[in-house]
């Protein structure tokens, strides 16, 4: 177990773990805990201690291409990224590791063993229950540990690299018509669920959603920005929280003009809050008094109530099945059927990159086919052709 300490950074306890880089030199690796020093210490506390115990520093030789495949994935390579990607994304590794390491484990497979059609069985017993992207994933999964193996001179080569990569089908979203979106605002009004719902339609994630505070609000300028976010996640098997003091990437980090549906709810939800607070005096929950999205007592509300409650509510008022985050594309359509251009709707979603945007929604990016056909019919021999 490698040693680490508590520091205090930006409000929030970080971990800083004392690791040793290939050359054996002693460096240190700071991580977020994404919990406030208020109250937490002892979260914080017990945070790194399992993070520590989850650290393996790697010393692996050629011996271990005798190794159980199924252990090498999952007691060598996993945990050697622990600490080089962050926690929501580890987890997301964990759950598929084991599920890799409990097929092949029986097989009694070591890494020398592993094969082209080992792994391609693998993939097809896969594609019985699980769709072709996240296929991709689990080979995302495979294809590292055996390269990392390859690289170790654990093994000569990576099986992975010469089986036929999983293609993802093209992911198609579903989208909200105005009549749609109109009937959902109206069942939601007054609800807990109005603000997240008005903000997916704005084309705010559900993290987004959670992480809003008052001070990303100006009122005078009528402007909402998105820099923070919450997530929650399973961990070793608990639901945990997480605040993040930026958004997923740079480009969602954003600054957003605000329509006045947003701001009238938010200046209602502002006065609600002064009046909660002042009738549960000392009950109310002060541990989020920056945060908007808060209950009655001042309870943040979390990531997995939006999900939730909006399933329980498109159920229950017989709308056609859509999630929370078809919202968020919805907010894209309007967008482009309103005549803002691709890149435009780029910066509002917030996406990486421009590609993203491009190939999620270019089939709804009629204006744009509409301006190529009047070219084509206008400046090339298509205009000489007689009518």
């Amino acid at each position: 177990m490698v040693s680490g300490r508590l520091a205090e950074k930006n409000g929030r306890y970080h971990m800083v773990l004392n690791l040793k880089d290939e050359n054996g030199r002693r460096k240190e690796k700071w991580q977020s805990t994404g919990l406030l020093i208020k109250g937490n210490k002892k979260k914080a506390e017990d945070m790194l201690l399992e993070t520590r115990r989850a650290y393996v520093n790697e010393v692996v030789t050629k011996d271990d291409g005798e190794m159980l495949f199924a252990d090498y994935i999952e007691k060598v390579w996993l945990p050697s990224k622990r600490n080089f990607i962050e926690t929501i994304t580890y987890a997301e590794y964990e759950r598929e590791v084991k599920k890799i390491a409990e097929y092949f484990r029986p097989m009694q497979i070591s890494v020398k063993g592993i094969n082209i059609k080992y792994i391609e069985d693998f993939y097809d017993f896969l594609r019985s229950t699980l769709s072709e992207c996240t296929v991709q994933k689990y080979h995302t999964k495979i294809h590292g540990a055996l390269k990392k193996a390859a690289k170790k001179g654990i093994i000569p080569g990576n099986p992975a690299a010469s089986v036929e990569k999983p293609k993802p089908e093209k992911y198609n979203a579903l989208y909200c018509t105005e009549a749609e979106m109109f009937n959902i605002l109206e069942v939601a009004k007054g609800t807990k669920l109005e603000l997240a719902i008005i903000l997916g339609f704005y084309g705010f994630r559900r993290s987004e959603v959670v992480g809003i505070k008052w001070s990303a609000i100006n009122f005078e300028k009528n402007l909402i920005s998105i820099s923070f976010t919450v997530t929650q996640y399973t961990y070793n098997n608990k639901r945990v929280i997480e605040d993040k003091p930026r958004a997923k990437n740079k480009t969602s980090r954003r600054t957003l003009p605000m329509i006045p549906v947003l701001r009238n709810k938010l200046l209602e939800m502002y006065e609600a809050k002064k009046k909660w607070q002042k009738l549960c005096g000392n009950s109310y929950i002060t541990d989020y008094l920056e945060f908007v999205y808060v209950d009655e007592l001042g309870d943040r509300i979390k990531p997995d109530y939006i999900t939730q409650s909006f399933d329980t509510l498109m159920s229950k008022n017989s709308f056609r099945e859509f999630r929370f985050h078809d919202l968020r594309h919805s907010c894209a359509g309007f967008l482009l059927a309103n005549g803002m251009s691709m890149k435009e709707v780029q910066d509002w979603l917030g996406h990486s990159t421009f590609k993203i945007t491009a190939d999620t929604y270019a089939h709804l990016d009629f204006k744009s086919k509409l301006n190529s056909a009047d070219a084509l019919s206008g400046g090339t021999a298509f205009a000489k052709i007689p009518q």
